[in-house]
């Protein structure tokens, strides 16, 4: 079918069928003023400042919500345009405050530009403005000013359509609406604060950052979410060198507009009281601050003569995961990053990097796909939005897991078993995507940190093979590829590392980002020598050495996406007092200990690293081995999540963010027929024993998690005595008032 041609103020364009007047005036870069419009969300016409003059019709119309028709004559800025657009300017400054010099809009208000070129300098409007009271949203979202509000719409679409849940709605009529949420529930989606940055006047304003900087006083520099896998685009803003606030940086292939909460808010936690600003050196068992000088000397003292293991975190960049490994190398000893991870049984037999198996944009043309062991919504908040407009235009989306959390987008189908039964459970699904055009099978956290990964990926490989699905894998964390193509893992996996009698730890803190937390804790224990990087005060109870580094935000770096996307970035603040950026500290180290690693730059470690490699032919899914036979654990069994705010150092330090919900100390969910066979209720202390290990907590049921399973979530002191993220429990019911 041919192209519609329209005339847009005497500039013909071609657009398809279904295209409005204002999808015309955008192809050729005629501006249309307007509030309530967003080329991510459905069309609501309500502001009507988008109103033009189209010839022959007898009133001007609304562009965003106009249809084209071939040979329409648009006129964006005629006169008749012009006085409609100045006249709805009009109206919508009746009620708003007169409170710009106060408003944390100020400076980058979408109503306050367009008033300059369409508002009149007086207002003739003298009788009292109307009132609208506060609204409490939570700690991340502030609505504190919704007198501002004009009922553009944008933030209750965003919740329909975006984030995939109703958290905001339009009540009343005329000049009695206002947008208000439900009784007594604050904003709670993993994406809330885009919200903020749709709001085109100040009634939403982001409540950390509330009062803290005017806009004019930030400097902006691009960066990368060191969070997980996706590898959103940021905006870091930045006042006297300090990080200030993070907004996304639009990039269609990647994050579009949008950002997840914990990209967002993270930032507070690199302000934190507990960052380590100088060399710590035990003496004697007294932490003392050392001069670089002689932190060096006792870091080579300590790793000199020793085969040396490195627990690094997969949050480090590419050159410093490079780095980690040549220093294990050149000692005999062994580098990790996969700390999370209790399977290593497919190292040699993968084909090559684990990755997502497609590009990011391809997610959304999907026509069905399998999920298996995925936390969805809070491992990987934009894949879950980018699967989710899928599902709404029919793709068929079918979940595999051992919990049935609310993905908040239609599934064709699901089977939700216990995490023993999981790789057993796969080729189950053959039928549903087999035939199918375009199809896929997702691999997630809960199933790569699985005791029985191996089989799983082999099992889901399989599945693939047999329906012509493609096979991919979710990275956990902002380096999961990264760190396969930096080498590692280097002579060993984590297991291997922990054996090692000097071990030095990497952006990390084991007690909450292992596997089993409690073995990784006894290892490091009797290790002859730990020596910590991190920019936090940390590992005090273990290391003999800590040595501060920058944060992602200090340090210039790469980070590999789970598509494999190599995206490199800056340092946007220096770091804090004699912090260090962990490459250079690496870089020295290696150099002292005879590793060879004499780079200046960077750059040059970066270079070294990817010498001679094409990383598009590297990433591969593929493994050799065989699924076997996965046999059902006896016991009640462990369902360990790790919670969207405890997943890194970082975030667990952001003050905002573990106010919300999501970061509610964890508790001992079960479904109703296993709380009935214990004899315990909703809310009943329990003392809960795994292994060697016990922690109290309270009983919360669940009835979307499996028979004989009781989710508890890992990353948090509270349970990290447990041990293992896999296993069986004993729980046993508490006298009240005996919980944690």
């Amino acid at each position: 079918m041919a192209n519609l041609k329209v005339h847009i103020d005497g500039v013909e364009v071609e657009v398809p069928h279904g295209s409005t007047v204002m999808d015309a005036a955008n192809k050729i870069g005629t501006y249309v003023p307007h509030f309530c419009y967003h080329h991510k969300l459905s069309i609501a016409a309500n502001c009507r400042m988008c109103l033009v003059e189209v010839e022959k019709a007898p009133k001007p119309l609304p562009a965003c919500a106009t249809p084209v028709t071939d040979g329409m004559k648009v006129f964006t800025h005629s006169p008749a345009a012009k006085k409609a657009q100045n006249g709805v300017m009009e109206f919508l400054l009746i009620n708003h405050p007169l409170d710009c010099p106060i408003c944390d809009q100020g400076g980058e208000c979408q109503l306050q530009d367009l008033a300059v070129g369409y508002g009149h300098s007086n207002s003739r409007y003298s009788e009292e403005k109307r009132v609208v009271l506060r609204k409490e949203l939570g700690p991340l979202v502030a609505a504190e000013e919704m007198s501002r509000c004009i009922q553009c719409t944008r933030c209750v679409r965003f919740g329909q359509e975006i984030a995939g849940m109703m958290e905001l709605g339009l009540a009343g009529r005329g000049e009695n609406s206002e947008i208000v949420s439900f009784v007594g529930r604050a904003v709670e989606s993993e994406l809330s604060g885009n919200m903020i940055d749709l709001c085109p006047v100040g009634a939403l304003t982001s409540e950390p950052f509330r009062y803290q900087a005017r806009s004019w006083e930030l400097s902006r520099r691009k960066s990368v979410s060191p969070h997980d896998g996706h590898g959103s685009n940021l905006i870091v803003q930045v006042k006297q060198k300090k990080v200030m606030r993070v907004l996304p940086l639009d990039n269609e292939a990647v994050n579009e507009c949008w950002l997840s909460d914990k990209d967002r808010f993270s930032y507070e936690g690199l302000n934190s009281p507990d960052r380590l600003t100088q060399p710590l050196l035990k003496r004697n068992g007294r932490w003392e601050e050392v001069e670089w000088s002689v932190a060096i000397e006792e870091a080579v003292w300590g790793l000199k003569g020793r085969d040396v293991g490195v627990l690094a975190s997969p949050h480090s960049t590419l050159e410093e995961l490079f780095l980690a490994g040549k220093l294990a190398e050149a000692t005999g000893g062994a580098a990790d990053f996969r700390l999370r991870h209790s399977d290593f049984s497919a190292d040699g037999k993968r084909a090559g990097i684990p990755w997502l198996g497609m590009p990011i944009a391809d997610l959304g043309a999907l026509d069905r796909v399998l999920v298996i062991g995925s936390f969805l919504r809070k491992d990987q908040p934009l894949v879950a939005h980018r699967l989710r407009q899928a599902a709404k235009r029919g793709a068929k989306v079918y979940k595999l897991h051992s919990a049935d959390d609310d993905w908040l987008m239609p599934l064709a189908g699901k089977k939700i078993v216990r995490p023993s039964e999981l790789a057993a459970a796969i080729a189950a699904f053959e039928q549903e995507l087999k035939g199918a055009r375009n199809a896929a099978i997702l691999v997630g956290n809960f199933a790569q940190q699985h005791p029985q990964a191996g089989r799983i990926h082999a099992a889901a490989q399989a599945l693939a093979q047999a329906t012509g699905a493609k096979l991919g894998f979710l990275a956990e964390a902002a380096n999961s590829v990264g760190g396969y193509l930096a080498g590692l893992p280097a002579g060993g996996n984590v297991l291997d590392v922990l054996r090692k009698k000097a071990i030095v730890v990497l952006n990390a803190e084991p007690e909450l980002d292992c596997a089993d937390p409690v073995a990784t804790g006894a290892a490091l224990r009797q290790a002859q020598f730990v020596l910590a990087l991190s920019p936090f005060r940390t590992g005090l109870d273990y290391a003999n050495l800590i040595l501060p580094i920058g944060a992602f935000s200090e340090t210039p770096g790469v980070f590999v996406s789970t598509e494999g996307r190599l995206q490199p970035f800056y340092a946007t603040v220096l770091p804090p007092g004699e912090a260090r950026p962990g490459w250079k500290v690496l870089r020295v180290l290696g150099s002292m200990l005879g590793a060879g690693l004499e780079f200046d730059t960077v750059e040059q470690v970066r270079e070294a690293c990817l010498k001679g490699r094409d990383v598009a032919a590297l990433l591969s899914n593929g493994i050799s081995s065989d699924a076997g036979q996965a046999e059902r654990s006896a016991g009640i069994e462990r369902v360990a999540d790790v919670p969207i705010y405890f997943a890194d150092p970082i975030v667990r330090r952001s003050a905002p963010l573990q106010e919300t919900v999501d970061a509610r100390p964890p508790r001992a969910w079960m479904n109703g027929k296993l709380l009935a066979r214990l004899g315990v209720s909703s809310g009943d202390p329990l003392l809960v024993r795994q292994g060697d290990g016990q922690a109290r907590l309270t009983a919360a049921q669940d009835d979307g998690l499996p028979d004989e399973c009781v989710r508890l979530s890992a990353a948090h002191a509270s349970t990290a005595p447990l041990g293992s993220m896999f296993g069986t429990l004993q729980l046993e019911k508490l006298a009240i008032g005996k919980a944690a």
